[in-house]
């Protein structure tokens, strides 16, 4: 990497960082310091503001950096991740989007509180809730090292580690002075540089081949190295029935997970209706829909143009496929073009880290402090402000996806978010589902449900090849792999929805119909919603 480009690349890097700062002071200057001011905004989004919002926040690294990546090393089993992605927003649209508006104020926890008691049901959601925005930030931090030990000319520990500090440590600030308004609208501002870009480039790439998608397919195929099998189910997931199930899970995770995941639960109470929060989904899912069939052409365009074996040798994961494709596209290394559009995709690409990372401390924060700092607190203590709690938790989230970051900074930033996928499919959504929609739902199998999904995805987690017992593993030089799944959620998300049935079925509690039909009334009217 020349000069020229770490100079041009991290110009563009400070001035985002330097205008979504100052987007953060305004706000600051701004707000009134209510809890609904920093979780929700007040509630003043419009749909098409949010849904840019939503889509601003759901295409994240994962999306930009990783599937890419997957598609131009694996290529039609990379494909799959875009499908799974894109899907899973029917069951938002179709099951959650109106009724969560309806039921809650700020987290998950308050939709299944709303009929159950209160405090194990928090707790339970709240830890539900850290432990998967945990998750979902090591992937997005892990993209921010690779691409800022790519943009620095090399693939030092030294260059990745401070990147996922720095990330950290401009998250923490944006969530902390601005809350979920200064937020939204960095979120606002990278999902219109994203698609830019993205458009851009799929432009580029169209114009390369004349146009010819088969042609585009073929050389990929050609340059793979594995010829028709690169455009044929099976490379990644077809070698024996271990794979096949792996790639199950993997999309079982992926289309439910989303309804579950706290960040994206948490932006249908910044507007002021349902009927808003169903029309911003409607919004998000033309943005996201687009966004992921650009992607298909560049990840196939990266095996084409760049090729696999320079994308695994720049990084073995596949995270940096598109800029090394935009560096080619503008007349490769040391031209002019070459330098500007690689700066202009590095800078988007950390642009989308930025604003995914800020979305998702300020729910954790928000689940720690309105979840389990409500719950936990000794009583007859006097109580801090919720606000004051959000912000030390915001610093403490992010310290610890700091660590966790540094561990995996090796991994794909896809497959890590499919992970965290796994788990909000297996503690997340089996509680919400059940809350909403079965009458005899109790506070036992509230909390079974929620700890029946999160532990074992844990527990199988660590169990699985991606931790130990594999060369390409966390731990390569440890040998705990017991469970042969990279992806736990066909296991997990039954056991979580199992746990949740059984724990009711087995309760001495009566379900309260009052407050099952106020919720219901609530869910479907919008009656009586905050």
């Amino acid at each position: 990497m020349t000069g020229e480009h770490q100079t041009l690349a991290l110009l563009l890097f400070s001035a985002f960082v330097a205008v979504t700062l100052a987007i953060t002071t305004w706000v600051s200057r701004h707000r009134r310091g209510s809890a609904e001011e920093f979780y929700a905004g007040g509630r003043l989004f419009s749909p098409m503001e949010n849904g840019f919002a939503i889509a601003g926040d759901y295409m994240s690294a994962a999306s930009f950096l990783g599937v890419t990546g997957l598609i131009a090393l694996f290529g039609y089993d990379g494909l799959l991740y875009v499908v799974g992605f894109l899907v899973a927003w029917l069951v938002v649209l179709f099951l959650v989007a109106e009724l969560v508006r309806n039921c809650g104020r700020f987290t998950l926890a308050d939709v299944v509180a709303a009929r159950m008691r209160e405090r194990p049901v928090r707790i339970a959601a709240g830890t539900s809730s850290v432990t998967v925005s945990v998750l979902y930030l090591v992937a997005q931090m892990v993209g921010a090292g690779s691409l800022v030990a790519l943009l620095l000319g090399g693939t030092s520990g030294a260059a990745r580690a401070w990147a996922v500090v720095g990330v950290g440590a401009l998250m923490v600030i944006y969530v902390t002075l601005g809350g979920m308004r200064a937020t939204t609208w960095i979120q606002i501002v990278k999902a219109v540089l994203l698609l830019g870009g993205t458009i851009a480039l799929t432009a580029l790439v169209l114009v390369r081949f004349h146009g010819d998608l088969d042609r585009l397919l073929l050389t990929a195929a050609e340059r793979s190295g594995h010829g028709e099998a690169f455009l044929a189910p099976g490379l990644k997931y077809g070698g024996d029935w271990t794979a096949r199930f792996d790639f199950i899970s993997l999309g079982l995770a992926l289309v439910l997970g989303t309804a579950g995941l706290p960040h994206i639960l948490s932006r249908f109470y910044t507007v002021p209706t349902a009927r808003a929060a169903r029309r911003s989904v409607v919004w998000a899912v033309g943005l996201i829909g687009g966004f992921y069939l650009m992607t298909i052409v560049l990840g196939f365009g990266a095996a084409a143009i760049v090729g696999p074996d320079a994308v695994r040798g720049s990084n073995a994961a596949g995270n940096t496929a598109v800029p090394l494709l935009a560096l080619d596209l503008g007349g490769g290394a040391g031209s002019t073009g070459g330098t500007v559009l690689f700066a202009i995709v590095a800078s988007v690409a950390f642009a989308t880290i930025l604003a995914v990372v800020a979305g998702i401390t300020l729910a954790s924060s928000a689940s720690v402090a309105h979840d389990l700092y409500a719950s936990l607190r000794r009583r007859g203590g006097k109580p801090r402000s919720e606000v004051a709690v959000a912000r030390v938790a915001a610093v403490g989230v992010g310290v610890v996806a700091i660590a966790l970051s540094l561990l995996a900074r090796d991994l794909n930033v896809a497959f890590l978010v499919g992970l965290a996928f796994a788990v909000a499919a297996s503690a997340n959504l089996p509680v919400l589902l059940y809350s909403l929609f079965w009458r005899g739902f109790t506070t036992r199998g509230a909390v079974w449900a929620v700890y029946g999904g999160l532990v074992p995805a844990l527990v199988l987690v660590v169990l699985s090849p991606v931790v130990s017992g594999s060369p390409d593993s966390l731990f390569p030089g440890v040998d705990l792999q017991y469970f042969p799944l990279q992806n736990p959620g066909l296991i997990s998300i039954p056991l979580g929805f199992l746990a949740g049935w059984l724990g009711t079925v087995t309760s001495a509690e009566v379900p309260d119909e009052a407050r099952h039909a106020e919720t219901e009334v609530r869910s479907l009217t919008g009656a009586g919603a905050a």
